[in-house]
């Protein structure tokens, strides 16, 4: 076959194009090409873009880099365009100018030095900024009000600004507190076969999910148990000057029983008759107030709902959970930190106010026994051939059934902890006591003062603004305060004690000073805290008809660690059996 052949192929219509062999690299050959293939542009060198075109690049090689084939590549364009200096796009115009009035900024690259000075990645970086002060300065001209200092102190990515590095500042940056933050733990962990139920929104909770906010439509006392002794009046005259100092009740004992084991709620519930159409829930002053206060909790928590075949719930506690011990400063903006000093760790400060508390409620009380207040039956939790020397506390379990209406009630053990003789009549009293915790001073970081600011303590204003001391206290303690009005409503009070205690050292948690104490009608306080009764019983309908749609077994109600989240799960009925009977061998 002759070429005159091969080109034209075999049937003679189609010609094989030139195609010269590139054996380096991909494409043709710069040189060689066949001289059909050039054009009349083919000596004309190529500009490859003006800066003022608004168009975008599909990648960009220029970047910031300190070798490698990204820097190889830099050089390359960087030496076609010198050789092609004549055809580059000019920015200086007659009618257009960049004028800088700004300062020069030296930029120091980390490569910088070697024979030629600043090396490219420098070079780039500095005209980069230069650009963008260009650029603010352009903009300043065009909108007249602001300037190059206005962006830096609260512009777009300005120490105060909204973005970029502004939450630093005192605007309102993204990472404002988010040093701050402290990412809790389950109070219990969810395991794969629990089933979640439902969740709820806590901010949204008294607004959306409830609907019937009346209050019981009756209240009927069922047993009452225990004694009770009288206050002290002594207690009203302490003061920052003459305080009293806190002692320890060694001989007193508390019981902190949970529902399930309470004998008295036992025997009503064997007792009760099955009504399809009823639901009766049994529970503690202790877990009920937590429930309606719930909305105002920020550390996680959990209470176990076990249902059973006759319409009874109990509303029950884990024995291993730290449902009993307070919290300190728990809806405070910088709450205390397991991270830093271990005196200031939550459960050292929970463990300190929990012992403030018992022993504050039985201190303020009198020791005559003569004016003791006996019950028609005894603390149902004592038992005399055990004792060892303790006596219980001075409490009285006042058992209560609330009727919510639509066949719903709710039988509940409210405690109360001593009466007040007024008017020639008897007050019943509940008792708390509120502990002054002073945070650590910050470390001083020089870009402000914090270390250096003086602490207020409770000695210096107790005396002038209590008002003040109180209104801090309910904004640290938001929850822990309202979980307390709501017991005192529930037991029916008609005072509320609350006491003022500090350390008597900063440094030393076992010695406290009691620097003063007031008086409070648990509903008046209720409207001072905005804390609704109403909603709060709105909150028990809602779950008590949530647990009615459901089949009989056990349920969990847990508060997320990080989130205002309140979560319904069904857990297998022999869930946390375990740690009761862990419990029970250790008692």
């Amino acid at each position: 076959m002759s070429n005159s052949e091969e080109e034209k192929g075999p049937s003679g219509l189609f010609s094989v194009p030139y195609v010269p062999a590139h054996a380096d690299s991909w494409g043709p050959p710069e040189e060689g090409s066949h001289p059909s293939q050039l054009t009349k542009f083919h000596e004309l060198p190529y500009a490859p873009f003006g800066r003022a075109d608004r168009i975008g690049r599909v990648a960009d090689f220029s970047t910031n880099s300190y070798g490698g084939r990204q820097q190889d590549n830099y050089n390359r364009y960087r030496g076609r365009r010198e050789e092609n200096a004549e055809f580059q796009y000019k920015v200086q115009e007659q009618d257009f100018e960049l004028v800088d009035n700004s300062s020069a900024t030296v930029s120091r690259g980390r490569n910088q030095g070697g024979p030629g000075g600043a090396n490219a990645a420098s070079k780039k970086r500095a005209a980069h900024q230069q650009r963008l002060r260009q650029l603010n300065s352009r903009t300043g001209n065009k909108q007249g009000a602001h300037s190059s200092t206005t962006l830096r102190k609260g512009g777009m990515g300005g120490r105060g600004g909204r973005g970029g590095r502004g939450g630093r500042g005192r605007g309102r940056g993204y990472g404002r507190n988010w040093r701050d933050r402290v990412d809790r733990q389950a109070s219990v962990s969810v395991k794969p076969d629990w089933t979640l139920i439902t969740d709820f929104d806590l901010n949204k909770l008294t607004k959306i999910h409830v609907t019937d906010t009346s209050e019981p439509k009756s209240v009927e006392d069922l047993l009452w148990c225990g004694f009770l002794d009288p206050y002290n009046e002594v207690y009203d005259k302490c003061s920052a000057r003459t305080p009293a100092p806190l002692k320890r009740s060694e001989n007193k004992e508390f019981y902190p029983v949970t529902t399930t084991d309470d004998p008295v709620i036992e025997n009503f519930a064997t007792s009760a008759k099955e009504s399809p159409d009823s639901n009766v829930i049994y529970c503690t002053d202790a877990i009920l107030a937590h429930i309606m206060t719930c909305f105002r909790s920020n550390y996680p928590w959990d209470i176990v709902v076990q249902k059973l075949s006759n319409g009874c719930m109990f509303w029950d506690k884990r024995d291993s959970s730290q449902f009993d011990y307070l919290t300190v400063h728990e809806t405070a903006q910088s709450p205390p930190d397991a991270t830093g000093d271990p005196e200031c760790a939550p459960e050292r400060l929970s463990l300190e106010a929990t012992m403030i508390n018992q022993n504050f409620s039985q201190q303020i009380l009198s020791t005559k026994k003569q004016q003791r207040k006996q019950f028609d039956h005894s603390n149902p939790f004592f038992d005399p051939d055990d004792s060892d020397g303790m006596e219980p506390a001075s409490v009285a379990y006042r058992y209560r059934k609330f009727d919510l209406g639509d066949g719903n009630n709710v039988v509940c053990r409210t405690e109360l902890h001593g009466y007040v003789k007024k008017g020639g009549e008897d007050q019943y009293m509940t008792a708390f006591a509120i502990n002054e915790y002073q945070p650590p001073k910050p470390a001083n970081t020089g870009q402000n003062n914090a270390a250096n600011v003086k602490v207020t303590s409770w000695r210096d204003k107790i005396d002038s603004q209590r008002g003040t001391v109180l209104a801090t206290e309910l904004k640290n303690n938001a929850h822990k305060l309202a979980k307390w009005t709501a017991q005192s409503l529930l037991a029916g009070a008609d005072q509320m004690k609350i006491g003022y205690v500090s350390r008597a050292s900063t440094k030393n948690a076992y010695e406290h000073l009691i620097l003063a104490t007031q008086s409070y009608r648990p509903k008046d306080f209720a409207a001072q805290i905005t804390l609704n009764e109403g909603s709060m019983w709105g909150i028990v309908r809602m779950l008590t008809n949530l647990f009615a749609d459901q089949p009989v077994g056990k349920y969990v109600i847990m508060r997320h660690p990080n989130r205002a989240v309140l979560r319904v799960y069904g857990v297998p009925p022999g869930t946390f059996d375990d740690e009761d009977e862990e419990g029970k061998g250790e008692e």
